[in-house]
């Protein structure tokens, strides 16, 4: 091990950063299939289950995934970069690009599952959008999925009242998506909030991202405001964590 205080750490640990370490330097390529648990306990002389431990801090880690029946693979899948601050630029949804664009780099992205219902607002959404708890809301529940996977789930809250009758309240929102109609509607958004926060997904969340068993989603709201600092929207996003980077580029 390069890491001088290596041999300190639980055998498991270092079986799985000398795979890290292979995989980096190329010795497995995306696709490729990994020592299996027999290979490892020959290798390193150790126990099944602390072959089967190395294996899983490759999976929790995103860079492989398993596959019932054939073992485990390194994941081919390439992280996606969640550009947070030039993704909602005016510049981009007033243009009437996807704020999305910022994102996929050409990679084909397809919202395959959109719900739009009205509901009562919860406290926590009623404080923050200038509601009464049980005021009508806007809820548009939406999954992105990238080159096949499934890597984000989101969920909009709009007062009601602020967009009855617009393309938001729609399955698809036109070009620009909701900033650009709330624009229209006289509430273009100007400033925005994100607040980034990880915790282990949902039974709900892991099915519809089809989560690999101890991956956790990161955890992004976002709060849009108007000039006058009304905040006009409200997007909880859950984000497969194996399958993001997130960057925040400013000026200092």
């Amino acid at each position: 091990m390069s890491n001088a205080g290596g041999h300190h750490r639980p055998k498991y640990q270092r079986i799985a950063g000398a795979l890290r370490e292979a995989i980096q330097r190329g010795e497995y390529g995306p696709g490729d299939r990994l020592p299996g648990e027999n290979d490892l306990m020959a290798t390193y002389e150790v126990a099944r289950m602390t072959a089967r431990q190395a294996l899983g801090v490759l999976q929790s880690e995103g860079i492989a995934e398993s596959r019932k029946g054939a073992g485990v693979f390194v994941r081919s899948f390439r992280p996606l970069r969640r550009r947070g601050i030039q993704r909602v630029a005016g510049s981009r949804w007033g243009n009437g690009q996807s704020i999305w664009a910022a994102d996929t780099e050409g990679r084909e992205l397809v919202v395959d599952q959109v719900e739009v219902t009205e509901e009562k607002a919860r406290e926590d959404i009623a404080a923050v959008l200038g509601l009464k708890v049980g005021d009508a809301v806007c809820v548009r529940n939406r999954r992105f999925v990238l080159d096949g996977k499934p890597v984000l789930l989101a969920t909009s809250y709009l007062a009601a009242s602020l967009v009855a009758g617009s393309a938001v309240t729609r399955t698809d929102t036109g070009p620009g998506g909701i900033y650009a109609r709330l624009a229209e509607l006289g509430h273009k958004p100007v400033h925005f909030r994100e607040e980034v926060r990880s915790r282990m997904p949902s039974a709900e969340e892991s099915e519809r991202l089809e989560l690999a068993a101890g991956t956790p989603v990161v955890l992004v709201c976002r709060t849009a405001f108007t000039d006058d600092g009304h905040a006009v929207e409200v997007n909880e996003m859950a984000l497969d964590a194996a399958s993001y980077v997130l960057e925040y580029d400013f000026d200092a």
